[in-house]
């Protein structure tokens, strides 16, 4: 994570010089790239850490500890509803580093400490839903390299083909019509007004919804998989 926040940041120093330039901010509607970027570093560092709940689940089977789990008289819909509790945890506290580091830099959020919580659970809840994605396929899975590569597979395409580092204005035509129905999109999107803009309802609450309600559903199938899956 750190090794990509270091990049993150070169790539912020040396696109932030190209829109330095009064013709590209107008051309792309965006004057301060650093601010811009922020929405888009912190769902990137979610969206990387929320494959580590499918990946505790194969460590938790190869050492024995997920056949303990199995056996303890809880639900086995708990195992993946905690793993995924644990992974919105952990992101929870990079997202609030990653908001310390940007204001350090000199990003000012519009909507103050209230905005910070709003984008702080938007963020979660996307972290939920590659967590679920995540736990589906370690249900069956039994080796970290092949959940690592069929995440990766996911991961890489969704963050370069949404607006999380370049405005859709920026993109080609067909980039920026997958850009639209793109998750990662739904997630940027709200975080990136509270950032930038202050309390448009009508862009934050759509995006809202369909995250958290994307988070849910992923979540139950998550739970449904994991049961079949570890049924004798």
């Amino acid at each position: 994570m750190f090794l990509t926040s270091a990049g993150d940041d070169r790539l912020g120093k040396m696109m932030g010089e190209v829109f330095d330039s009064p013709h590209v901010a107008q051309a792309m509607k965006v004057t301060n790239y650093m601010a811009f970027m922020t929405p888009g570093i912190i769902i990137m560092t979610v969206l990387f850490g929320g494959t580590f709940g499918g990946m505790s689940i194969v460590w938790d089977r190869r050492v024995g500890y997920l056949e303990k789990l199995l056996a303890a008289p809880i639900h086995r819909g708990a195992i993946p509803f905690g793993k995924t509790l644990a992974v919105m945890i952990q992101n929870g506290i990079q997202v609030l580093a990653i908001v310390g580091i940007a204001s350090a830099f000199g990003v000012h959020f519009e909507t103050g400490f209230l905005g910070i919580m709003a984008l702080l659970v938007v963020a979660m809840f996307f972290g939920a839903i590659l967590s679920s994605i995540s736990l589906s396929l370690a249900a069956s899975i039994k080796t970290m390299e092949t959940l690592m590569s069929l995440m990766n597979l996911l991961t890489m395409p969704l963050m370069f083909a949404s607006n999380a580092l370049f405005p859709s204005e920026a993109m080609p035509s067909w980039l920026a019509a997958i850009a639209r129905v793109n998750p990662v999109t739904y997630a940027v999107g709200p975080i990136r007004e509270l950032v930038l803009h202050g309390w448009n309802w009508s862009k934050i609450l759509p995006g809202f919804a369909v995250i958290v309600g994307f988070a849910i559903l992923l979540m139950l199938i998550s739970q449904m998989i994991f049961q079949r899956a570890t049924t004798d």
